[in-house]
């Protein structure tokens, strides 16, 4: 598969946030092209918004069923080679469903879908489908993220005890989708983003951060929700305790009214030989503090960090990279993937799979379980 790949885009319509940033990321490095999309369930916005895009008006469609069909329809040298859904939540599994069985490969946003039944049934069509799905877990796209995943897995950490992993933000600390503002109304519907708020949102990342990082995979929880603004259905803080299978523990907090907080992921490893330290915010930089020794600062570029890392490293060092570059490392991977799947390669490439996608949703309703028993501990269920 010797040229760029064609891609078209379900959702990312005008006023939407997210699907800009795929949009950016997927173009970054020449390998993808944008030539289709059903961009709202609102015809005319789709429209609009392809126009935007300067597409052909013809592989612009009212809704995602249109596209899957009309794009399957197409002559093979033609028709997009995947699909991007940057979709509310609700949507993520009939249109990955639709597309799979279209015989597209499939990028989606996160959670991968509404309930953890859902995410099953979507895993048994991927498998049957033989396709990539890619999860767009960005922040697993960082190169110091990277680098901290290999001082884990080279051992520089030792035995891994404790993982406390963080997710303020405060932009809804008003009750803004009582006033139309479109990404915080979404996301305070249980319709339409599930069971949780703020552990679906955000929290899912800071779990997949660690479970990334250290290969730990959660047992038990025990979880605290809050919806602290009045006739807000959905929980806007949340505090959980973690038992990791082998013994060690962690924390995780993520809060979306956590006041003068914008995008504060962040989280700290320690070990028997060792810790880590990383700050979305700071990306380009990870702290490590062997055992005894004074702290280090590892910085991105250089020489010294691990094939993974520079892998996934653009620029030279002091020239920073961030969330897009990151959201463009899902983009490669999965570009790669698709195209040793089309040579008939079996290889193993770097980003979240539909499995991730199924522990994450098991994430997700367990902690709503937990919360809703008053905090009591609660056991992951079988995957």
């Amino acid at each position: 598969m010797k040229r760029t790949l064609r891609y078209g885009m379900v959702g990312g319509g005008q006023n939407a946030f997210i699907g800009a940033v795929h949009r950016m990321a997927a173009n970054l490095d020449g390998q993808i092209q944008l030539v289709a999309g059903a961009f709202s369930s609102d015809p005319e916005n789709s429209r609009s918004t392809g126009e935007q895009l300067f597409l052909d008006p013809r592989r612009v469609y009212p809704s995602f069923e249109a596209m899957a069909k009309a794009e399957a329809a197409l002559p093979a040298g033609e028709r997009i080679d995947f699909v991007s859904i940057v979709t509310p939540n609700f949507l993520h599994a009939p249109v990955a469903t639709t597309f799979l069985k279209a015989g597209f490969h499939v990028v989606c946003d996160k959670p991968m879908t509404l309930t953890l039944k859902e995410a099953r049934a979507l895993r048994d069509t991927v498998r049957k489908s033989g396709k990539v799905f890619a999860l767009t877990h960005n922040y697993t796209g960082y190169p110091m993220v990277k680098e901290a995943r290999e001082l884990v897995r080279t051992g520089r950490l030792g035995r891994i005890l404790k993982v406390v992993a963080e997710y303020p933000q405060g932009w809804l600390l008003d009750r803004i989708e009582a006033e139309g503002q479109k990404q915080a109304a979404w996301r305070a519907d249980p319709k339409k983003a599930g069971a949780s708020c703020c552990v679906g949102d955000i929290g899912t990342h800071a779990e997949n951060l660690g479970r990334y990082i250290t290969g730990l995979h959660i047992e038990e929880l025990c979880a605290e929700f809050t919806s602290f603004l009045p006739g807000r259905k959905l929980e806007d803080d949340a505090n959980l305790l973690l038992r990791y299978r082998g013994g060690a523990k962690g924390v995780l907090h993520c809060s979306q009214i956590s006041c003068g907080e914008e995008n504060n992921l962040n989280i700290r490893v320690y070990g028997t030989k060792g810790a880590l330290a990383w700050q979305q915010e700071h990306p380009n930089e990870l702290k490590f503090v062997p055992k005894g020794e004074p702290a280090q600062i590892l910085r991105r570029g250089n020489g010294y960090v691990s094939a993974a890392a520079k892998k996934s490293t653009r620029l030279p060092f002091g020239h920073p990279e961030a969330f897009i570059e990151a959201f463009a490392n899902i983009y490669l991977e999965a570009v790669a993937a698709i195209r040793a799947r089309s040579a008939g390669r079996k290889s193993a490439f770097d980003f979240p799979t539909v499995d991730d996608g199924v522990e994450g949703m098991a994430f997700i309703e367990t902690a709503v379980k937990s919360a809703r028993s008053n905090g009591k501990w609660t056991r992951f269920p079988k995957l």
